[in-house]
C-alpha cells in the first residue's frame, strides 16, 4: 500500500491557501461560499457519492449498524465533556458536532488504496451516516438557537444534507439512473464542494490556536481520532465480521471531522472560528493517527 498520509496533504494545502486568501476577500464573500456549500455543493457531493453504489440489504444492515453506533457513541462522549466547553450552548453545539461528523472526502480518498468492494462499502457508510450525523447536528444547533419544537422539526426535514443523502439511498436502492447531462452537472458541483469548503475553513482559522489546544478541544479530538476507532476495532474483532466491512468501519471511525461542520455552524450563527480551528486540529492530527489505524487495519483485519 502507498503511504497513507498522502491523501491528506491536498486538504492541508487548501487550508493553507485559504489562510493566504483570508484578507484578499471580504468576510461577506466567505459567508457566501459557506451558504453555497450548504445549500448546493455539499448536497450534490452527498447525493453523487451515495448514488454511485447499489447497496445489498446485508451491507446496509452491517454498515448501517456500525456507523450509527459510532455516531451515537461520539455524541454521548462529547456530551460528557460539556462542562469544559463554551458557556453559550450554541457555540458548544457547533464544536460538539465535530465529535461525530466525518470527512467524506478523506474517506473516499483513503479507501482508494483498498479493493473495489471496500470502496462500495465506504460509499454506503457515508450515505447511511450522513442522515443521522446531520440530524443530531441540526437538532443541537437548533436547540442552541432556542427554537420551538416545530421550528426544529422544520430545520431537520428541510436540511439539504439530509434530503440529499436520503434521495441518494432511495435512488440507489431503486436503481434509478439520472440523465447523463444532469449526472455530469451534479458531479461537477460535487467536485467543487470540498476545495471551496477547505479554503473557507482556512480563511476562518486562528492558526495560532493550533499550538494551544484547550482541554475541551483535546477531548473532542481524542474521541474522534482515538476512542471511536479503538471501539470499532475491538467491536468488529469481537463480532468476527468479515474483513471488508470491518476495515471500512474502523477507517470510518478514524476519520477526521467534516469540513461541513464549519458550514453548518456558520449558517446557524455559532462561533465559526472555534469550529474551524477544531477542524484544522482534527485534520492535522489525523495525518498522524490515520496511518497508524490503517496499519492496524492491514495487520489485524486484512492480513
Amino acid at each position: 500500500m502507498p503511504p497513507f498520509y498522502l491523501p491528506l496533504l491536498p486538504d492541508l494545502l487548501l487550508l493553507l491557501g485559504g489562510m493566504g486568501l483570508r484578507r484578499a476577500l471580504p468576510s461577506a464573500t466567505w459567508q457566501g461560499i459557506d451558504t453555497l456549500n450548504y445549500y448546493l455543493l455539499f448536497p450534490a457531493l452527498i447525493f453523487v457519492s451515495t448514488l454511485r453504489s447499489a447497496p445489498a440489504w446485508t451491507d446496509l444492515a452491517i454498515i448501517g449498524t456500525g456507523v450509527w453506533s459510532v455516531i451515537l457513541i461520539a455524541c454521548a462522549l462529547g456530551a460528557m465533556v460539556r462542562r469544559w466547553g463554551p458557556a453559550r450552548f450554541l457555540d458548544f453545539a457547533g464544536m460538539w458536532q465535530t465529535a461525530w461528523r466525518f470527512n467524506a472526502a478523506v474517506a473516499l480518498a483513503l479507501v482508494q488504496v483498498f479493493p473495489q468492494d471496500y470502496r462500495g462499502l465506504m460509499s454506503i457508510a457515508i450515505g447511511l451516516a450522513v442522515p443521522l450525523a446531520n440530524l443530531l447536528a441540526v437538532a443541537a444547533l437548533s436547540r442552541g438557537q432556542q427554537l420551538t419544537k416545530r421550528h426544529i422539526l422544520r430545520q431537520l426535514v428541510t436540511n439539504p444534507f439530509l434530503i440529499a443523502s436520503l434521495a441518494g439511498i432511495c435512488f440507489s436502492l431503486l436503481n434509478v439512473r439520472l440523465p447523463e447531462p444532469l449526472w455530469l452537472a451534479l458531479s461537477k458541483l460535487a467536485q467543487a464542494a470540498i476545495p471551496l469548503a477547505l479554503l473557507s475553513i482556512g480563511a476562518a482559522i486562528n492558526w495560532r490556536a493550533l499550538a494551544q489546544i484547550t482541554r475541551f478541544q483535546l477531548a473532542l479530538n481524542s474521541i474522534k481520532l482515538l476512542i471511536l476507532p479503538a471501539c470499532m476495532l475491538l467491536g468488529t474483532q469481537w463480532l468476527g465480521l468479515a474483513a471488508a466491512p470491518s476495515a471500512v468501519l474502523v477507517l470510518f471511525a478514524a476519520l477526521p471531522t467534516a469540513a461541513a461542520a464549519h458550514v453548518l455552524a456558520s449558517v446557524f450563527g455559532a462561533d465559526r472560528q472555534s469550529v474551524a480551528t477544531l477542524i484544522a486540529q482534527s485534520t492535522v492530527l489525523g495525518c498522524l493517527t490515520l496511518p497508524l489505524w490503517l496499519l492496524l487495519i492491514q495487520q489485524l483485519i486484512i492480513s
